[in-house]
């Protein structure tokens, strides 16, 4: 006779293993109040990195298990959620835990802590039911930072028309001190008093280059690709930087470059400079010195190729440097990361996205970054720029200031400012034109349409209330189809400007301009229009 085996039959704790095993949630079960290991589940040590542990108690959770804080340190024993449920004899959520595993893994958790007792009412065990909870952690953050982001882009946006609002007003006061100053220079016989004139033209053009550095920076507007100089980039924009920064740290410029010139967006390579200065001034807490430097460079086939994508030939280098602590090797391939930052995470001190945006601005101008340690100390931070090809130089001399060229006929000047207004007609005046003021487009607009054919230039500002030169050059043209307008902002040309010139305005003239230049442009146009 055969005897058949009998099945086990498994016990209640064994069946209620198996089914905590295939829970989608972490299970911890220890004795109260010692806090002996009794029974964890298969997605514990899947959260953990790790099983159970029988060799840890109450007091001593933290380091085995890798628990530490959303601050970085070691989650405090008396705040673990076993001893919170001891104390508090009821259920305990806690969700500021980070599990930091052996893997280097880190696992945001959220653990609820469940006291059990016996029928004598007495604590014997504590029941933790711990969730990953890295996802909802991680779209949180990301969350907060595009709202950081949208609120950081809306300040810069306010920034930039503040910037550009105080520009435009800076750049008509500047206008109207250049006109006065190349009219009285005109007339002045005085070698001393020419001198002096020549010295307030000189003054206004710096404040004029100062005032575009602003602009630039604050982004009003997305410029041109046209020839810039990288020379005068770094000028304009290391004067900005010596006001603005700690007075502690000393800004040097070497221009070595004796080409200087690439093709791009000067208001990005004004960027570039701006961004790469700011972190050379955070890497000096306690000051020191930055260089903003320029030189020629020449790339054979060798260096060209430890540079992609740059290919040999001529280049101008940028350069930023300063003596701080330098950066840790370790994290020099993530510099140019967007959001990857050492700096500590507020307001003031950045988002990661400085050096992102000077990575892009570099890639999209064909160009290529490197970073290297300086000398004897700090982070030399350099930028290969095409060279741009070489410009057709004048036979004129460039030291020579250009004639004035006088005119004729009348001028319908629309100009807003009161003072570029009446500085600009007495300049108008002073070379032979007949001047009709305007203060507005819709004033320019009624003077206009009787006697179209009686002005030979509209001299047209850009920037104007109640109607501005694009709506006012618009309204013009459809009462005189050719109507010769000259442009006028104190704006750089830009997409703004781009896309008036684009509607068939002829001739563009930057605020502030000397009567030269004035004579000049409007002789050209007056001789371009049949």
């Amino acid at each position: 006779m055969v005897k058949r085996a009998m099945s086990r039959v498994p016990t209640d704790l064994e069946i209620i293993a198996a089914v905590a095993d295939e829970l989608p949630v972490g299970v911890w079960v220890a004795r109260a109040p010692g806090g002996e290991f009794v029974y964890a589940n298969r997605t514990f040590a899947e959260i953990m990195g790790q099983a159970g542990r029988t060799d840890v108690a109450v007091g001593e959770y933290a380091a085995p298990y890798g628990i530490y804080g959303r601050d970085g340190k070691l989650y405090p024993e008396g705040r673990m959620p076993f001893v919170r449920a001891l104390e508090q004899r009821t259920t305990v959520i806690v969700d500021d835990i980070v599990i930091h595993r052996a893997d280097g893994r880190q696992v945001y958790i959220r653990a609820s802590a469940k006291p059990v007792f016996d029928a004598a009412g007495t604590l014997t065990h504590v029941v933790i039911a711990f969730i990953d909870i890295t996802r909802e952690v991680d779209a949180e953050r990301a969350r907060a930072e595009s709202e950081a982001r949208l609120q950081r882009a809306q300040r810069m946006e306010s920034i930039g028309k503040l910037a550009g609002g105080i520009a435009h007003d800076f750049n008509n006061l500047l206008a109207s001190i250049k006109l006065v100053a190349s009219g009285l220079r005109r007339s002045e016989a005085d070698p001393e008093k020419l001198r002096d004139l020549e010295l307030v033209d000189e003054v206004t053009e710096r404040a004029v280059q100062l005032t575009r550095a602003l602009v630039g920076f604050a982004g009003r507007g997305k410029n041109l690709a046209q020839r810039v100089s990288i020379n005068q980039v770094v000028r304009s924009m290391g004067a900005l930087l010596r006001r603005t920064i700690d007075q502690r740290i000393v800004v040097a410029i070497e221009l070595g470059a004796s080409r200087g010139d690439v093709i791009g967006d000067v208001s990005q390579l004004e960027q570039i400079v701006m961004n790469l200065g700011v972190n050379a001034r955070d890497a000096m807490p306690d000051g020191g010195r930055m260089v903003l430097a320029t030189a020629d460079v020449v790339l054979d086939e060798e260096s060209a190729r430890a540079l992609p994508p740059l290919r040999p030939g001529p280049y101008v280098l940028l350069e930023v440097a300063d003596d701080g602590a330098g950066i840790d090797p370790a994290i020099r391939d993530r510099i140019f990361e967007p959001y990857f930052t050492t700096k500590a995470q507020d307001a003031s001190r950045g988002s990661g996205l400085g050096l992102a945006t000077v990575y892009g601005i570099v890639e999209s101008h064909h160009g290529a970054i490197e970073v290297r340690d300086g000398t004897p100390r700090g982070t030399r931070m350099r930028i290969l720029l095409p060279a741009a090809p070489p410009a057709e130089r004048s036979t004129a001399s460039s030291a020579a200031r250009p004639a004035v060229r006088m005119g004729r006929g009348t001028v319908l000047l629309v100009e807003d400012d009161p003072l570029v207004r009446l500085a600009t007609r007495r300049a108008l005046e002073s070379i032979g034109y007949a001047v009709v003021s305007a203060a507005d487009g819709a004033e320019a607009v009624e003077l206009f349409r009787p006697k179209p054919r009686e002005f030979a230039v509209v001299m047209l500002d850009m920037v104007m209330p109640r109607m501005d030169g694009r709506a006012t050059y618009l309204a013009l043209r459809a009462i005189r189809a050719d109507v010769p307008v000259l442009l006028t902002t104190g704006y750089a040309r830009n997409e703004e400007v781009q896309a008036i010139l684009d509607l068939g305005v002829r001739a563009f003239l930057p605020k502030p301009a000397d009567v030269e230049s004035l004579s000049a442009a409007l002789a050209r146009l007056i001789e371009s229009t049949p």
